[in-house]
């Protein structure tokens, strides 16, 4: 399995993280992506991908709602990371209007700046929705046909809005904990969608599955969603495994793993 998406990095993880990273490994995760939040968490997200090479990969980008005044700074610094070493994609980017509409026109202008880097240096987006959907719609219209691809991280979104979604052709939609929440409504999305446009992840700390929902959330608990997948589409565990497992590595350009 791979975790498209979590967030191990944070210090919610610094008394244990090995042991998170093996408890992860143990469950059957393979590789792990970290999609940065702004200039504080580089670092942090470096010195991870550090301690385990293979394992765990770093993407770059400015999270929505660190998009502030001051976003071309933060935009610079994107800039000159992605001139000066290779990253596995360009995330975590997107705009959240759930919280806060101040910086709505910086954040607009911080995604599309990011889908340009994306383009220019080939690498799948990572995007971030919340309140936005048809904003980052209007702004992804232009590059329709350009090539650009990528995950809707944390999608739970309707139907309707799923298919849009994939009529890009280079899109897939990140599954985390939210499906198994019981009145989410993402699982009669989901009937509706093929597993082949599907990756998971966990966004780890946060949006954990059932049974372990309220508690910290982390990469061995993808196995929960996992489950839950096999379920809702009746196949087995070890077939949503091999799908999913194969959609992000085609999407990432991963190097053939086990799965």
């Amino acid at each position: 399995m791979i975790d498209t998406h979590a967030h191990i990095y944070l210090e919610d993880f610094d008394f244990d993280r090995r042991e998170v990273i093996q408890r992860a490994k143990d469950a059957g995760v393979r590789k792990i992506i970290l999609p940065n939040i702004d200039s504080s968490t580089i670092q942090a997200m470096h010195d991870l991908e550090a301690a385990y090479p293979d394992f765990c990969h770093v993407s770059i980008g400015v999270h929505p709602t660190s998009v502030k005044a001051n976003y071309k700074d933060e935009l610079s610094i994107v800039h000159a990371e992605l001139q000066s070493r290779d990253y596995i994609a360009i995330g975590e980017i997107g705009i959240d209007l759930y919280w806060d509409t101040t910086h709505k026109t910086e954040q607009i202008k911080a995604f599309k700046q990011q889908i340009e880097w994306s383009l220019e240096y080939n690498k799948p987006v990572i995007i971030h929705v919340r309140e936005s959907h048809r904003e980052i719609m209007e702004a992804l219209s232009p590059y329709k046909n350009s090539g650009l691809k990528g995950v809707f991280h944390s999608f739970g979104g309707s139907v309707e809005e799923a298919h849009e979604i994939l009529s890009f052709g280079g899109f897939l939609l990140g599954i985390n904990g939210i499906v198994t929440f019981k009145n989410s409504g993402l699982s009669d999305v989901l009937r509706r969608i093929d597993i082949r446009h599907i990756v998971l992840e966990t966004d780890a700390p946060y949006l954990t599955p059932v049974p372990f929902r309220g508690k910290r959330n982390e990469s061995a608990y993808l196995t929960h969603t996992a489950e839950f997948l096999a379920d809702l589409y009746s196949i087995s565990y070890e077939d949503v495994v091999k799908q999913t497992t194969g959609n992000a590595l085609r999407l990432f350009n991963f190097f053939k793993i086990s799965e």
